[in-house]
């Protein structure tokens, strides 16, 4: 047990001592220990080590429920002060507040531990691993990397840690007129083969955008969505798409799906998969999620996420979903298509790196609208042409997943979480690129 989760551990034991019959509660804490390197034009502009962490405690009794934010230092002292200041303050209000016909109170004694050790690059060598590739370049963007952390516990005994070591390194190369090719490189091992690899992709797609860009008129076109381009596309049904509670009150784009009136492709499989222990598998209940959840087999919605107070609400079996019952761990299977063929496959047409701005135009009816950004071509005959001006489109997932897709490549990519606001994001998205008939550009 480490410092950090045995400091954690003593203040669950304390507060559970001081708990009133009729009283529950939840603690959960997120925290990180990360190095941060910002990079300008190839140099290094900023670097820092942040350490840093945040305790939530919920006070739950009568149908009643209020909650607490406030630090956690890994100090005894400093913490356990302030767990036993927010829960008088909690007990002062609670009985104020509306009773919820819909709280869901802690059950079980469900325990779990789930360390995943990494190999990062030490702090002093950071710098050398990554500049070298892109010397002479304009290389903009930010390393982040450490340990970051996740704990829960309750009044009825659960209690889940979770810590993973991983690093994130988000960006950009740009030309003299300002075009950029933005890139992604994460994972839990520092691979310095992979990384070159990685800058060597990026470097050609930046002389490709050397050349004046082509003007495309609005209209239909065979596209390339590449894995960025799908992983936006997939976060989209975290907002109004797999959710149960969606379903239930009529505002998620699956809600066709779901009925049997549309169905998407054959080739689309989309799931939770908790197998690579990026994500802690417990929610802010203490639930585990299966390690596995299909969510979309061949093209039909099988499962939805449906959290435990959706569960109360709407009379469904829980399954360990969050309570915004969002995708945290997704996967989309890979297909056929090998990764030397993409251009040829895609003959004439649009490839695109990445997209942003993304919206539902027509959540109902699953239509989605945003624009292309970094590194988009147009191709002829297999041969990537020109980079293109920035387009909208307006397209919706049942001819683009539907019937208009034509393949995906064999092989997917990990698209990881890149922010950092409050906190290191944990986790992203394994997804393939995919290959689409008549993708519609609006203007």
């Amino acid at each position: 047990m480490t410092p950090l989760e045995s400091t954690f551990d003593r203040l669950v034991t304390q507060l559970r001592s001081l708990l009133l019959s009729e009283e529950s509660f939840k603690l959960r804490l997120m925290g990180e220990q990360s190095q941060f390197i910002r990079f300008n034009r190839a140099k290094v502009r900023q670097t820092g080590n942040v350490r840093d962490g945040s305790i939530s405690l919920t006070l739950m009794q009568d149908q009643r429920t209020t909650s607490r934010l406030f630090p956690f230092t890994g100090n005894w002292e400093t913490d356990w002060h302030g767990v036993k200041d927010a829960l008088e303050d909690l007990r002062q209000e609670i009985s104020q507040l509306p009773e919820d016909p819909y709280l869901v109170i802690p059950t079980g004694d469900a325990t779990s531990c789930d360390v995943q050790t990494g190999k990062l690059l030490l702090p002093g060598a950071i710098v050398d691993a990554i500049l070298p590739d892109v010397a002479g370049l304009d290389f903009t963007g930010i390393y982040s990397g450490g340990s970051i952390f996740r704990g829960y516990a309750d009044s009825a005994g659960q209690k889940h840690w979770f810590a993973t070591d991983s690093f994130v390194l988000d960006y950009s190369l740009f030309t003299a007129d300002g075009q950029a090719v933005k890139g992604t490189f994460a994972g839990n091992q520092w691979d310095q083969a992979a990384y070159t690899a990685k800058l060597v992709e990026s470097k050609q797609q930046l002389d490709r955008l050397s050349q004046p860009p082509k003007p495309i008129a609005r209209g239909q076109y065979r596209t390339y969505l590449a894995p960025a381009a799908m992983a936006d596309l997939v976060s989209m049904l975290s907002w109004g798409g797999v959710s149960e509670s969606a379903i239930q009150r009529g505002g998620s784009a699956l809600g066709v799906l779901q009925r049997g009136e549309k169905q998407l492709s054959e080739q689309f499989y989309l799931s939770e998969d908790f197998s690579r222990g990026l994500v802690p598998r417990f929610n802010e209940w203490g639930e585990v999620a299966p390690i596995d959840l299909p969510l979309i087999q061949a093209g039909k919605l099988v499962n939805t996420l449906i959290s435990s107070r959706s569960a109360k609400e709407f009379g469904k079996p829980a399954n360990g979903a969050s309570g915004g019952e969002g995708l945290r761990s997704p996967s989309v299977a890979p297909g056929t298509l090998a990764s030397s063929d993409i251009l040829k496959a895609l003959d004439t047409g649009l490839y695109l790196s990445n997209l942003h701005y993304l919206n539902w135009s027509d959540r109902p009816s699953g239509r989605i609208t945003g624009m292309t950004r970094y590194a988009c071509f147009w191709v002829e005959n297999g041969e990537i042409i020109a980079p293109i001006e920035n387009l909208r489109f307006d397209e919706t997932l049942y001819r683009f997943w539907g019937e208009n897709l034509l393949a995906l490549t064999d092989t997917q990519e990990f698209i990881p979480e890149v922010g950092t606001y409050g906190g290191r994001d944990v986790g992203g998205t394994w997804v393939p690129g995919a290959l689409v008939e008549g993708f519609t550009y609006t203007l």
